[in-house]
């Protein structure tokens, strides 16, 4: 086991850098090793995995991942972390394979990267993971496991299932590319600054999509519109995607689906065969 970073010396380093961690970019930094290496463990992260991490901040689980000799591309903002990171990571494990990209995760695309990833492990900034989980399933399908850890009431929205008083777009959109479970809790003293939330770990495990990117196009479609006025039945929520409520009603009870229903009472299958009904009506 190589060393990793106590709460002295993320303290240390932030000094040394001059950062102050900012709500903005969600910056909240793991000081503990044993959470480290439970997340690393939890994300099944092997010798063989060409990790993603995204938001590495100070180092800390960067040089967890880079212990087990995965190859490790973080992608980090903040350019002052950015130029640190490697110069941390090599000081405490000079053989570990890392490389940083200083850029938004938001707009990373695969000619950004080294390698294409096959897992994720990144503690999410809390104001944009949903976005930037999206993003990264998105881009890259070579992503087969990620772990990632989020404000508790995002882990529990995405991995909700249909029924469930936090079930949204975020749940079905996410569901689109694999399934999802709440890999376990994680405590705020952890965390330098200790944030005001609780965080949960969220595991992800990919599945063949459904359909092309056309179907997943028109299902992310019809699940804003059927979750951008909850109250609504899906006749009415989807009027404006479906050029009427007549014709709303006519198509979702093609798809087996009933019209007077919520979207909240939707499965992601079920959004999947709507999107499917509409795509074959339209041709």
């Amino acid at each position: 086991m190589g060393a990793l970073l106590g709460p002295a010396e993320i303290r240390d380093l932030a000094a040394k850098l001059d950062v102050t961690p900012t709500k903005k970019l969600g910056q909240n930094f793991v000081h503990d090793a044993n959470t480290v290496r439970r997340i690393v463990a939890s994300g099944r992260v092997a010798t063989d995995s060409r990790v993603l991490e995204i938001g590495p901040g100070l180092g800390s689980l960067t040089l967890g991942l880079t212990e087990t000799g995965a190859s490790v591309t973080a992608v980090e903002i903040d350019g002052r972390l950015a130029a640190q990171l490697p110069a941390t990571v090599s000081a405490m494990q000079p053989d570990a394979r890392l490389e940083v990209v200083h850029q938004d995760a938001l707009a990373i695309t695969a000619t950004d990267l080294p390698e294409a990833p096959t897992h994720v492990v990144a503690n999410l900034p809390y104001n944009v993971s949903v976005p930037v989980l999206l993003h990264l399933l998105a881009t890259f399908p070579s992503i087969e496991r990620a772990l990632v850890m989020v404000q508790a009431e995002v882990g529990y929205r995405i991995a909700a299932g249909p029924g469930s008083k936090v079930y949204g777009a975020p749940s079905v959109k996410a569901a689109w590319y694999g399934s999802w479970s709440i890999a376990g809790q994680v405590s705020r003293q952890v965390f330098w600054p200790v944030p005001n939330v609780d965080s949960v770990l969220v595991g992800f495990d990919r599945h063949e999509p459904p359909g092309d990117e056309a179907l997943r196009a028109q299902v992310f479609a019809l699940v804003d519109g059927a979750f951008q006025q909850r109250r609504k039945m899906l006749r009415q929520s989807l009027s404006g995607v479906l050029a009427g409520s007549a014709r709303a009603s006519e198509l979702l009870t093609a798809a087996g689906v009933d019209p007077t229903a919520r979207g909240e009472a939707l499965s992601a299958e079920d959004f999947v065969r709507l999107g499917r009904t509409v795509l074959a009506a339209a041709e």
